[in-house]
Parts: C-alpha cells; sequence; structure tokens
C-alpha cells in the first residue's frame, strides 16, 4: 500500500487530497497544526492514517515532518500555506516573516526532504500547492502571490531535475476555492463572483490527472487556464489597471 503525507489536512484542498488518496488505497500521514480536526479527519476518510501534528511555521514543526518523510512515502502534497489580510507597509515584518516560512521555507524543507529516497528508489510524486495568483502581481500590497509565484518556478525546476529518476515535482495552481482558506485570514470575499469559485474535490481530480500526464504545473479549470493566459501575455500596463480594478471590486479594506 502507497503512502501519502498531506500538509494542511484538517481542511479545505487539503481535506479534500486526503479523502481522495485514502479512496485510491493510499495509507495517509495527515499533517496539520489542528490535531482534533486531524483525529476526526483520520476517522472519516475509512482507511489507515497516521496523525502528525506540526506547525510548519516553526522550525520544530518542520523538523519533525522532514524527519517522518526520510521514511517510505511515495507522495507528498504539500498544501499547507497562509496569507495576511493587510497591505506589506500595514503588516509587522513577522507576521511577513512565518508567511514565508510557510509559505516558501517548508515547501523547500519537505521537498528536500523528500526526494533522496524517492530518487533512490525510482518513483515517487510531490505536489506544491501555488495559486493562479502565482502568474502575476496581483493583490497589490500583498506579499502572497509572490511567495507563491517561487513555489511555482521551484516545482518547475526541480520537476525537470528529478524526472530522470522517475519521480515527478508539479506545481497545482488553482484559483478561488471553497474552503475555509480567506475567512481564517480575515479576508472578505463576499463581492467574489459565485462562476469564479472551484470546489475542492475538482481541484484535487484535476491535479491528480496532470500528475499522472507529467505535467510540471496544474491549473484547474478552463476559465483560470485563459486568465493565467493573460496574466503572462497582457502588456504590464493594462494588466496594472485591470488588477487594482480588481482589488477595488473584492474591498481594499481587506489589503
Amino acid at each position: 500500500m502507497p503512502t501519502a503525507l498531506v500538509t494542511g489536512a484538517s481542511s479545505g484542498i487539503g481535506a479534500a487530497f486526503a479523502r481522495r488518496l485514502a479512496a485510491d488505497g493510499y495509507r495517509l500521514v495527515l499533517v496539520s497544526r489542528d490535531a482534533d480536526r486531524l483525529t476526526a479527519l483520520a476517522a472519516d476518510v475509512g482507511g489507515p492514517a497516521e496523525v502528525l501534528p506540526a506547525d510548519l511555521a516553526t522550525e520544530a514543526g518542520v523538523a519533525v515532518v522532514a524527519e517522518r518523510l526520510a521514511g517510505e512515502v511515495d507522495l507528498l502534497v504539500n498544501n499547507a500555506g497562509s496569507t495576511l489580510n493587510r497591505s506589506f507597509l500595514k503588516t509587522a515584518a513577522t507576521d511577513e516573516t512565518a508567511l514565508l516560512r510557510l509559505n516558501i521555507e517548508a515547501v523547500m524543507r519537505l521537498t528536500h526532504a523528500a526526494l533522496p529516497a524517492m530518487t533512490s528508489r525510482g518513483s515517487g510524486a510531490v505536489i506544491n500547492v501555488s495559486s493562479v495568483s502565482a502568474f502575476a502581481p496581483v493583490m497589490p500590497g500583498s506579499t502572497y502571490p509572490a511567495s507563491k509565484a517561487w513555489v511555482t518556478h521551484f516545482s518547475e525546476s526541480i520537476g525537470q531535475a528529478v524526472g530522470r529518476h522517475g519521480v515527478r515535482v508539479m506545481a497545482l495552481c488553482p484559483g478561488y476555492t471553497r474552503t475555509e482558506f480567506h475567512d481564517r485570514a480575515g479576508i472578505d470575499m463576499s463581492k467574489t463572483p459565485s462562476w469564479l469559485w472551484l470546489q475542492a474535490d475538482e481541484v484535487v481530480a484535476h491535479a491528480l490527472r496532470d500528475l499522472a500526464r507529467g505535467r510540471l504545473v496544474s491549473v484547474p479549470n478552463w476559465k483560470y487556464r485563459v486568465a493565467v493566459f493573460g496574466m503572462r501575455h497582457a502588456p504590464r500596463a493594462v494588466f496594472t489597471r485591470v488588477a487594482n480594478d480588481t482589488r477595488g471590486r473584492l474591498g481594499r479594506d481587506t489589503l
């Protein structure tokens, strides 16, 4: 039975990965700060599941998960991440540092911990959950898109390097997804049109299909693939005006 380790597994996309991978016959290692919710999820998935509480914004939390990855893990899903609900000019440097530790350093450290065993045996995969915001400086004043740009480029680069060893690394870049993510950050998304929202289960299904196809970057749903094309190819002056207008529609107080 293959083993999958999922971070940020207590809710949202992480929990959707856990349920789908359990149904696909994986033994799970579930990582999150919330031990109670992990325990409830482990009991609900219907298969073998190990609960590993850890705060990946801390050195101790990253270290305990990295040690677990040195064993037999066939799939790592780096899903844990966070954002801030204020502009860079209004946030504390400590909060920005914690965001970078979780969104960037933890992804790097855990990928680095998982790959030696995978490349040695010639099989395994890593999915690093990024965002469509990685493709352009959207959300003016927020460092979240910059952190996700790093995740996407890192995943593409490492994926190219380990492919010859039979290992896959992929960046998953979803758009707005129905999870607790924005609520936990205190961001009001009530003005976001309903047609923009994705469901976590469909994001996971798309990710696993793209992983099987050997994709380095996965963007679920055609509408977000169109958006990514525009982010990559629109003149910068035009894109800046659109980004500022979008921020206004979503509520300037949140950023």
